[in-house]
């Protein structure tokens, strides 16, 4: 996937903030499949993708201290208790290349730091930031990690998926509105004091 290509796109026609929907594993107990979460960090363990914009010419050194931006964060969160499907706040998400699950001794090692993981948060959430676009991830937990007591199966993901379709469509149609006035947020000024 061209993650650059799609993100240029957005911002060329004009868009503000990037939603992004994603299925993740679980590496918790408590964040069993059927689980909401919303990530407020991520740890990026891709090794094949183009993660930046400035790979010639001008280089921008941007802050990603705090990747996803406050603002939609604090709107999904309150959209989701609004409709009686709270998200998990403050977690971490893992991502790794893909499309191959963990191996048990991942899923063992990537629990002592994060909460969820997946395949396709990075490089969008660094890729818009560079683009000074707003972006939030509302991740629905699909199934435990191999770290559980047995592996992954695609059936179980897309069960769970299916199951929590009207969940999330409830979500969005509450959020997307909200997201629809210009960001009061400091997304917009991202690359301000990033530039060398």
């Amino acid at each position: 996937m061209n993650y650059r290509a799609n993100v240029d796109a957005l911002r060329s026609l004009g868009a503000e903030a990037i939603v992004t929907v994603s299925s993740v594993g679980s590496l918790r107990e408590e964040l069993s499949p059927g689980t909401f979460v919303l990530p407020s960090q991520f740890l990026d363990f891709t090794k094949q993708r183009a993660t930046t914009f400035f790979d010639g010419g001008r280089v921008y050194h941007v802050s990603l201290a705090d990747p996803f931006c406050p603002e939609l964060s604090r709107l999904a969160a309150e959209t989701g208790r609004s409709v009686g499907t709270p998200f998990a706040e403050g977690k971490t998400y893992v991502c790794v290349e893909g499309p191959r699950f963990s191996t048990r001794a991942e899923s063992a090692f990537f629990r002592s730091f994060a909460d969820v993981i997946g395949m396709t948060l990075v490089p969008e959430v660094t890729l818009a930031r560079e683009r000074a676009l707003c972006y939030v991830c509302l991740a629905m937990v699909t199934d435990f990690d191999v770290w559980a007591d047995r592996p992954v199966e695609t059936k179980e993901i897309l069960e769970t998926m299916q199951r929590n379709v009207e969940r999330m469509g409830r979500i969005l149609t509450g959020f997307l509105p909200r997201v629809a006035v210009p960001p009061a947020c400091a997304c917009a000024r991202a690359l301000d004091a990033a530039g060398v």
